[in-house]
């Protein structure tokens, strides 16, 4: 899963995405010419993806295992850090050279998939699709087309550092029915025990959490690959980070600047500094080691209405895609099930990419998971009640959505903009990106 260092380093890398496509677009939309049938002969793959050391080592575990099985397909991995990833495929992909298999993000998807680089997975036999929740698999899905198969999902809640809690004699209020006055108050509680040494939250500053802020009030931000969101909802996202700000419940602006740039183990909720953070449940065991074996826990969302319709849902945490100029999109298909819906794979991937989408291989390495991973399970079947519809993806031309978010944040923060006229610009720039796309 990405850092918080993500939505700086996503800012970097959308203009080469949005240029390096759009000169490759007519060149990406025909297939590669292969056959959607098994070859007897042998068959070469490239498989990319990022991630660090421990991903690599998985990976290519699971390569092997794949290989054995299929010992007439042969796979190269190519692999490199988030930053430098993006700026790679879409080369790659402009020059006709794209790798075999694509990991890919919920961000990418639509970009890569409406520009026809992606082929088309449900026209692939190889790939079994009926082992994941309807939801979740419609989450890879741009216009109706299946471009991304979801290799984990992640659910969204806060992560509660209990070992800080204890420090100061503070105890979490019910956290399964508390609202978000509770919770305030409770923020504010962290700063005020502490004489300020520790800050009870770090704001919200992303897609998923707005999502999440605007599906219990009815609203949603993209619709038919549009931004749809009344601008009152992204204000009110805004103005809650901009009082926890101003009543000490969060760090100051200037030190939430300073986080945007700052290695997980460098966070102030890593290092103690903040009580909780709104986070993908599936960061829990890599905020514990950053926090040198805190001891966290996982506590729900707030909510001013018990009653609301359910409005969580579970995210992909990536996908694997299959190129629409593989001249293999057959065995592509084959390497994609394997790694999604094999249990063999399973046990050696693990939860190091996220929970694994398939529930079948997740209950299969259930008794093999950390104390950390259990937390991150429990937490999110407790949210079965409360499960709506998956939202629309990031539609092409969105890319930046998260890069703008904590742009127009830190703007509100620093006061240089008032969360109406933040929210009415951001709503805007983002329009007029996917705008442009069309």
């Amino acid at each position: 899963m990405r850092t918080t260092t993500w939505s700086v380093r996503a800012a970097a890398v959308v203009g080469t995405l949005a240029v390096t496509l759009g000169l490759a677009a007519c060149g990406t939309a025909e297939n590669g010419g292969g056959s959607t049938e098994l070859s007897d002969g042998e068959v070469d793959l490239r498989v990319t993806w990022w991630g660090a050391d421990a991903r690599l080592e998985r990976t290519q575990d699971a390569i092997d295992a794949f290989e054995t099985k299929y010992p007439n397909i042969h796979v190269t991995g190519e692999f490199t850090d988030w930053s430098g990833y993006w700026d790679k495929l879409a080369t790659s992909t402009a020059g006709g050279n794209s790798p075999d298999v694509i990991q890919m993000d919920q961000l990418y998807l639509a970009s890569y998939a409406d520009r026809g680089a992606l082929a088309d997975l449900g026209s692939l036999s190889q790939l079994k699709t009926d082992g994941l929740e309807p939801a979740v698999l419609d989450m890879g899905k741009s216009d109706g087309t299946l471009y991304g198969m979801p290799i984990s999902t992640t659910s969204f809640g806060i992560l509660v550092n209990q070992d800080v809690l204890d420090a100061y004699g503070l105890e979490l209020p019910d956290t399964d029915t508390w609202t978000w006055e509770e919770f305030d108050a409770f923020a504010k509680s962290v700063s005020e025990k502490s004489d300020g040494k520790t800050v009870g939250i770090t704001p919200w500053n992303n897609e998923y959490s707005l999502q999440l802020a605007a599906r219990p009030v009815g609203d949603e931000l993209f619709s038919g690959g549009d931004v749809v969101m009344d601008p009152k909802t992204l204000e009110g996202y805004f103005q809650r980070a901009l009082d926890w700000t101003k009543d000490g419940a969060s760090q100051s602006a200037s030190q939430f600047a300073e986080q945007a740039a700052a290695s997980l183990d460098q966070t102030d909720f890593a290092t103690g500094k903040s009580a909780m953070i709104f986070s993908q449940v599936t960061q829990l065991t890599a905020y514990s080691e950053a926090a040198g074996g805190a001891n966290l826990t996982v506590a729900k969302l707030p909510t001013d209405d018990a009653n609301a319709t359910p409005y969580q849902y579970f995210k992909p945490g990536m996908y694997w895609s299959v190129s629409a100029k593989s001249e293999h999109p057959a065995e592509a298909a084959l390497f994609v099930d394997f790694m999604t819906n094999s249990t063999e794979a399973g046990a050696l991937l693990g939860t190091e990419r996220g929970l694994p989408s398939n529930p079948e291989v997740l209950e299969s390495i259930s008794a093999d998971l950390t104390e950390d991973e259990k937390k991150a399970v429990d937490y999110t079947d407790s949210l079965t009640s409360m499960l709506g519809d998956a939202p629309d993806i990031v539609p092409n031309g969105a890319s930046e959505v998260d890069s703008l978010l904590l742009r127009y944040l830190q703007d509100v923060l620093f006061e240089k903009q008032t969360p109406a006229d933040a929210a009415s610009k951001l709503i805007a720039e983002l329009q007029s990106s996917i705008d442009a796309t069309k």
